[in-house]
């Protein structure tokens, strides 16, 4: 058995002083003290939180854009999510237009299985509505499949309202969840040329051609949908605006269940600031182009209230990495042609424990980045809690621990980071995953016990 020693538990019942033994791939034995046996290896946690595995459920590896692949495969990517302490991404399968969900399903499965350290569950993203998805939509949930996504924006990839109501309904006694990215398409494509022929080139052009507004209507749109199809289940993906926040906040006084939301570090720490950056090259500020983009301050503050007061479910990272240089560059003179992404499924944990602290304790932590995540997903009690029987996914967190963010230094297979020179207080020590230690102090072991996970 490994047994950890001597941590603050984060459990379901709150946080206590105790022992954690892990037998093959479960949680074996919480007590407040486990006695060693011939063979046991034991790992000191004196000092520590000791956290149900961190779940990433938006995440980008491996992934085709029509001009290039992100720079993060499923390797590399995993491997970057368990040295910050994620033991569990959820990653975005796409069937394309004329593609098969079973033939997306099993590309993805291609490109992961066999390579990952944490490990690794799948949506299904549907960039078209049909008869065929419509019947495979049962087939993916007995793959393992519970939640799913449309889009509102980019042309190659969005459903229209009727469509996107036809997919809410069919999904309801599935009990599977649907999850929108919520832009304005239309006036997005509009701005976008707009902004173009002014004579805003650069990457300070990417925040203004999607503005807040784009964000806010259609999340109000899918809410108003998702009510008409008997309040389906729908999880806001990466809420950026405050405008936004607001039009959750009315559906929900208007009564509507089953709507769950979600944020990332990059919405709750940077502002749109960023995009005139200059950097050595001039062309520092495309770091920061990704969509939604980076808001106002005001959104920002907005969003960190909301975390702070449970109106947000879940931080995930939405990581899709492209290097700045060989990449992002391409879009030198066009802010439309630099491909859109960010990188952060290393830093999540530190950065939100380090930002927030005084703010958010343990439990809230463990609410946000592991139980919440494993509930909405369709991973609990498996994953999310720290309880016998449930899987030995574990971080081990040391609180006292100052460091400073660098790409020289992160695993994450990308040329730069959102967050260069952010100093953090405290890391992940240890992460188990399926009862194998697979980092160590931010550094990976090399072991690779990462395997799909069936929701």
């Amino acid at each position: 058995m490994v047994i950890i020693q001597g941590g603050a538990l984060v459990t379901p019942e709150g946080i206590r002083m105790g022992d954690v033994a892990l037998a093959g791939d479960k949680v074996s034995r919480v007590a407040v003290h486990i006695e060693p046996a011939e063979g046991d290896e034991v790992f000191d946690a004196g000092g520590c939180w000791v956290f149900p595995g961190f779940i990433d459920a938006h995440t980008h590896m491996q992934c085709w854009t029509g001009m290039d692949w992100t720079a993060d495969s499923f390797e590399t990517g995993t491997r970057a999510a368990a040295c910050g302490g994620t033991t569990t991404i959820v990653d975005y399968a796409t069937a394309d237009r004329g593609v098969t969900m079973p033939d997306a399903l099993a590309e993805w499965h291609r490109r992961a299985d066999g390579t990952c350290t944490a490990n690794y569950a799948f949506h299904m993203a549907l960039a078209e509505w049909n008869e065929r998805n419509r019947s495979d939509l049962a087939v993916m949930r007995e793959c393992g499949v519970c939640s799913f996504k449309t889009y509102f924006a980019y042309d190659h990839l969005r459903l229209d309202d009727a469509d996107t109501l036809e997919v809410l309904e069919a999904l309801k006694p599935l009990g599977a969840t649907l999850c929108v990215h919520c832009e304005n398409g239309t006036v997005v494509d509009a701005l976008q040329r707009r902004v173009f022929d002014e004579g805003i080139t650069g990457p300070e052009g990417h925040p203004l051609s999607r503005p807040a507004e784009c964000e806010a209507e259609a999340i109000s749109r899918l809410l108003y949908l998702a009510h008409l199809a008997g309040d389906a289940r729908v999880n806001v993906v990466h809420l950026s605006t405050r405008l936004g926040l607001e039009a959750i906040r009315d559906a929900k006084a208007r009564g509507q269940k089953n709507i769950f939301v979600e944020t990332c570090p990059q919405y709750l720490l940077l502002d749109d600031t960023r995009y005139l950056e200059q950097g050595d090259d001039s062309f520092a500020g495309a770091k920061y182009v990704m969509s939604p983009p980076l808001r106002k301050s005001s959104d920002r503050a907005a969003l960190r209230e909301a975390l702070v007061r449970g109106e947000i479910d879940t931080i995930a990272t939405d990581h899709c990495s492209f290097n700045l240089h060989g990449q992002k560059d391409r879009g030198r003179g066009d802010f439309r042609k630099i491909p859109n992404g960010g990188a952060g499924v290393e830093h999540r944990p530190a950065l939100v424990a380090t930002s927030f602290a005084g703010e958010l304790g343990p439990t809230d932590l463990c609410r946000l980045m592991s139980e919440n995540p494993a509930k909405v997903f369709g991973m609990w009690p498996a994953k999310g809690r720290l309880a016998e029987g449930a899987d030995a996914d574990v971080c081990v967190w040391d609180p006292s621990v100052a460091w400073t963010i660098s790409a020289a230094t992160q695993h994450q297979n990308v040329d730069h980071t959102p967050y260069e020179g952010f100093e953090c207080q405290g890391r992940a020590r240890l992460t188990f995953v399926n009862g194998v230690l697979v980092a160590r102090d931010g550094e990976p072991t090399g072991e690779k016990p990462g395997r799909f996970v069936k929701r």
